[in-house]
């Protein structure tokens, strides 16, 4: 087996300060994250081997439910696609997941050193001009498997906080938050309100995918691939009082191998005054990147669960 690579960065940022969680109730997961943080080391040929090869298609047995998920999205999403199509991206999809699952690892835990080989990053003028004056950014992506390789890639070139959802478990929250520390200039968990304005109020960056269907936060129902959607109106109300700009930033693993990180120009006119037609806009620029890479998307999460009628889950039965 060929040797782990290596990589020279700059030094790291100091740990935070907030000492492990070492409760034995901890313990199975400290065990998990052991697991993949040594997982996280493996060479990058054979990491992606795996996770097309063997992980991806296990998932796709093992997530039966999630599965099925995935199977009505793609049928919602493109009617277009006879079935042997849409089977077959739901196959790439699941392969795409297993090599995410190792891009996160790496992301938190490891090396990127394989990954800045043959990168490509577009659009960094974009957010040159919207800086301008010392205005903060908010950066928009969508929950690809690519996600969280991707935002530590593009902290190389742009200094980028990020909002996050916080993990059921201390140690998880610990080791996870411990590890985008080590690229992102700070994490504000999504209740985080006000120090992310702050950050934003003071020409900061701040990174976050609003493109789930979650009970939090205020949300309306706006267009996804021609179907309602509830989706956070957090871009326009985050935008409204911090005077921020908002760029929509893309990411994708190519199939050579290497990745291309884009910036689009800022958003004109947002945000306006219609937090549900700023919420539109920000869903069609997502839905517009997963139409470049449908088969990177997060295709397992319930998208389209709550719909106007007032019925749940319906679409999904």
């Amino acid at each position: 087996m060929a040797a782990a690579e290596t990589e020279t960065t700059a030094a790291p940022k100091p740990p935070q300060r907030e000492p492990p969680p070492l409760a034995p109730r901890e313990w199975p997961t400290w065990l998990g994250i052991g697991f993949a943080a040594a997982a996280a080391r493996l060479p990058w040929r054979l990491q992606r081997w795996i996770g097309r090869v063997l992980l991806g298609p296990l998932l796709r047995v093992a997530l039966g439910a999630r599965r099925k998920v995935a199977e009505r999205n793609l049928e919602l999403c493109f009617p277009e696609l006879d079935a042997a199509a849409r089977d077959a991206l739901l196959k790439r999809n699941f392969a795409e997941l297993g090599i995410g699952l190792f891009e996160f690892a790496r992301a938190w835990w490891g090396g990127v050193g394989p990954m800045r080989r043959g990168l490509r990053v577009e659009g960094l003028e974009h957010l040159a001009a919207a800086r301008e004056g010392g205005r903060g950014v908010i950066v928009v992506s969508g929950h690809f498997v690519t996600l969280e390789l991707c935002a530590r890639l593009m902290c190389d070139h742009a200094p980028l906080a990020g909002m996050y959802r916080p993990h059921a478990t201390g140690a998880m929250e610990w080791a996870v938050k411990r590890g985008r520390l080590r690229y992102a200039t700070a994490m504000f968990a999504r209740d985080e309100l006000r120090p992310a304005l702050k950050h934003l109020k003071q020409g900061g960056l701040l990174w976050f995918a609003p493109d789930q269907d979650t009970r939090r936060g205020d949300s309306v129902f706006v267009p996804f691939f021609g179907r309602p959607a509830y989706s956070l109106t957090s871009t326009h109300q985050l935008a409204r009082l911090s005077g921020a700009a908002v760029v929509a930033f893309s990411h994708v693993r190519r199939d050579d191998g290497g990745y291309t990180l884009k910036l689009s120009p800022a958003f004109e006119g947002f945000p306006s005054k219609d937090a549900t037609a700023d919420t539109a806009q920000v869903m069609a620029a997502i839905e517009g990147m997963v139409r470049e890479a449908p088969a990177q998307y997060l295709w397992i999460h319930k998208r389209f669960k709550r719909q106007p009628d007032g019925q749940q889950g319906d679409v999904y039965r």
